[in-house]
């Protein structure tokens, strides 16, 4: 079995920074794509950044220029560098993997179990 493990919340001040890592352990044979989500109390899990099969990274408008998406495919970790903190980037932070667990199975996706960040003086 796949799991991702998320670490580097907590409470940052506005303005402050954070690094979320997203560490992937277990039956592994390629990772296709990968992302971050975030969930805010009383809203909708939205996507904050991503790494698709092209490459190519993707980020909601919200974050841009701010946060940092990035692999290092030798760790298994997926990385989300939050620059420029508001209060409104409050959330619980997912990482999101598709994957392939064998050369045979078609990709699944795995989610992490989510980590507070929390903005505020």
């Amino acid at each position: 079995q796949v799991q991702l493990v998320e670490s580097g919340g907590g409470l940052v001040q506005p303005g402050g920074s954070l690094t979320l890592s997203c560490a992937a352990s277990g039956s592994i044979f390629s990772v296709n794509a990968v992302g971050w989500y975030r969930q805010a109390p009383g809203n909708q899990r939205e996507l904050v950044a991503s790494i698709p099969p092209t490459g190519r990274t993707n980020y909601a408008d919200s974050v841009k220029g701010r946060f940092t998406i990035s692999r290092d495919n030798n760790k298994n970790t997926v990385y989300l560098q939050l620059n420029s903190l508001k209060s409104e980037d409050t959330a619980v932070y997912y990482c999101e993997e598709e994957l392939m667990t064998t050369p045979h199975t078609t990709s699944q996706t795995f989610w992490g179990q989510g980590i507070q960040v929390t903005v505020s003086s």
